[in-house]
Order: structure tokens, then C-alpha cells, then sequence
């Protein structure tokens, strides 16, 4: 029996995976490495010094995801796999909505017929829009404010929907908060394409010279230095959370939704200075006016993971600022080093 993991190739995606293969499953991994480089599934394999199957393939190709089911004995589903902007959803709302929404249906429909009915959603604390209210917890409102986080509310949506209809299925949905820092041998780690769009790849990207300066949006908030608070949480916390859930999953049915963050909010001028005194580098900064619809603080509560899951975050800040920084340091271009440009070209679907 396996683990499909839909996007595994991706930042949370990959080091799931190594999650997953050091706790013994086996796994079959799908990508079409839209925002994601087939290098890090190569270096999966070399840290957990285990071999899996993958393939080239979006989730909307129907009759590539019937012939996984049919050549593999699935159990369950970690489901990552999906368009992840915000600012490029605005843009491009009907590609978000046919990626994201219709991917999901596709997998869904397949893991049906083949009869497999456990599932990890990845979803996003997008999902309460702009809560005024911390620590955020699991039945506070919901809503979304761009067509990314409606994405996430749809499908969560659907999902609850299709348990109502068939209560043989079990499903976990994650609403993660602010994904951070990399593995620890500093072999796989966040690789934006482009500018990135999350802080912390941002500061890194300063740091090794490959962007001129951070730019901060707004410093007038009501919070201790005037920056915005959020919970970030390390990316290998994040990844053993899908661990439990995927335990929770494996033995009961239903449909719940669970919190990954640390239960802490650390300003942006704080990760600045957490990152400083990890790297030894000095992080230069411009400040921009606040953002349309920016919150002053965001931050979870995570008391439902830990009490039904028994998961609960272990890694501190600076912990997260080194791993980070490990991680750019060693790979100044992210996974396109000259010498790991490896299987770019394999994008039909074929196994690699």
C-alpha cells in the first residue's frame, strides 16, 4: 500500500515526503513542476535514502491519474497539488478556479472509483479571510478575499460535501499559516519562481545578493514596532502535522479541520532581526505603505491539532531563520545549479 502525494514535488510537498518515507510508507508522487523542480525529488530520494515512483503529470489529466491508481495499491491521499499565489490569482482567476477546483474534482472522482477514500487537503488559513480576532481557531467564520483563498474554501466546501453524501470517506483539512524555514542537511528548501511573494524567501534572497532589499508594507499598525505580526511555522513542523493527520485519517471516518501554526505572532521587523543573528548579514529594508486589506496581527490557535492529532510544533524562530538560511547558502540559485539541471525537459508523463 501507498501514499499518492499530489504535488510532492513542491516546498511543503517535498519535505513531506521525506516526512513520510522515514516513517516507513511508501509513496507515488505526481507533479507537473508548474512551481516546482523535479532536483528536489531527486534529492528526496538521497536524504531518505529510499527509492519511489513519480510522474510528470497535472491532476487534471483523467486518464494519466486512472493509470496510477490502476498500476499502484493506493491507501490514502496527501492532495498539495495546486496554483498557490495570491497576487496571481487576482490576475488569472479562471485559471486558479480550472487548476485548483477542477483538479480537486478530478483526483476525487478517481480516488472513488478505484476505492479509496482517505484524504489530506492542503488547504490555507486563507480560508478566514481577514479575522480581527487571535488566536484564530477552527470554527471562527469563514471567508476569503482573493480567488486563491476562495479556491481553498471551495474545495474545503466540496469535500464536506462529499462526506455528507458518502460517509465512508475521511478527510483532513490543513490551514496552514506561514510556511518557514527548510530541511535541515540543506538540501531541499523553499524555490520560488521569480520574486517571491512570502517574507522569508524574500530575506534570504537579500542576504545572498540576489535581491537589492526587503520592502516592507506598512510600520503603523498597533503592534510592538509597527510591522505586521504573523505565526510562522518551520516547514518540517508542517510536515510531520500531515503525518498525524494522515494517522487520523488511516483509522476513523468524517471530515475535520485542523490549525497548523505555532500559537505565536512574530513581527516582520522580528523575523528581520531573527534572520540577522542567524545568517550574520544585514538585511537592508525599505518601508511601503500598508497593503489594502493587510491585517496588524494574524496568528493560530493550534489546541485541536494537539488535542486530536497529538501534534503540536517543536522548532523555534531561530531555528527556522539557520535552516533558511542553510538552505540559500548552499543553493545561492535555488535547484538550478549548473550542476543539478536534471530532467527539466520530462514533462510528459512518464515516470523520472
Amino acid at each position: 500500500m501507498a501514499i499518492l502525494v499530489t504535488g510532492g514535488a513542491g516546498y511543503i510537498g517535498s519535505h513531506t515526503c521525506v516526512e513520510l518515507l522515514n516513517q516507513g510508507f511508501d509513496i507515488v508522487v505526481i507533479d507537473n513542476f508548474s512551481n516546482s523542480k523535479p532536483e528536489a525529488l531527486e534529492r528526496v530520494k538521497q536524504l531518505s535514502k529510499r527509492r519511489f515512483k513519480s510522474y510528470s503529470m497535472n491532476i487534471l489529466d483523467s486518464c494519466g491519474l486512472d493509470r496510477i491508481f490502476q498500476e499502484h495499491e493506493i491507501e490514502a491521499v496527501i492532495h498539495f497539488a495546486g496554483l498557490k499565489s495570491v497576487g496571481e490569482s487576482a490576475k488569472m482567476p479562471l485559471q486558479y478556479y480550472h487548476n485548483n477546483l477542477n483538479g480537486t474534482l478530478h483526483l476525487c472522482r478517481m480516488m472513488e472509483k478505484h476505492n479509496v477514500r482517505k484524504l489530506v487537503f492542503s488547504s490555507s488559513a486563507t480560508v478566514y479571510g481577514h479575522s480581527e480576532i487571535c488566536p484564530i481557531k477552527e470554527h471562527f467564520p469563514l471567508t476569503a478575499t482573493n480567488p486563491y483563498g476562495r479556491t481553498k474554501l471551495m474545495t474545503e466546501e466540496v469535500l464536506r460535501d462529499l462526506y455528507q453524501a458518502d460517509s465512508r470517506w475521511s478527510i483532513a483539512l490543513l490551514r496552514y499559516f506561514n510556511p518557514v524555514g527548510a530541511h535541515k542537511s540543506g538540501r531541499i528548501g523553499e524555490d520560488p519562481n521569480g520574486i517571491p511573494n512570502n517574507l522569508m524567501p524574500y530575506i534570504t534572497q537579500v542576504a545572498i545578493g540576489r535581491q537589492e532589499k526587503l520592502t516592507i508594507f506598512g510600520d503603523s499598525y498597533n503592534t510592538k514596532d509597527g510591522t505586521g505580526v504573523r505565526d510562522y511555522i518551520h516547514v518540517v513542523d508542517l510536515a510531520r502535522g500531515h503525518i498525524k493527520a494522515l494517522e487520523k485519517i488511516r483509522n476513523s471516518t468524517g471530515v475535520d479541520a485542523y490549525n497548523l501554526g505555532t500559537g505565536k505572532g512574530y513581527s516582520v521587523l522580528e523575523m528581520v532581526a531573527a534572520f540577522e543573528q542567524a545568517s550574520g548579514r544585514n538585511i537592508p529594508f525599505s518601508i511601503a505603505d500598508n497593503r489594502p486589506g493587510d491585517v496588524a496581527v494574524c496568528y493560530a490557535s493550534p489546541a485541536k491539532a494537539k488535542e486530536i492529532l497529538d501534534w503540536e510544533a517543536q522548532i523555534d524562530i531561530q531555528e527556522m531563520c539557520e535552516d533558511a538560511w542553510r538552505w540559500q547558502l548552499q543553493n545561492p540559485n535555488g535547484y538550478e545549479n549548473e550542476d543539478n539541471l536534471v530532467t527539466l525537459h520530462a514533462r510528459s508523463a512518464n515516470v523520472i
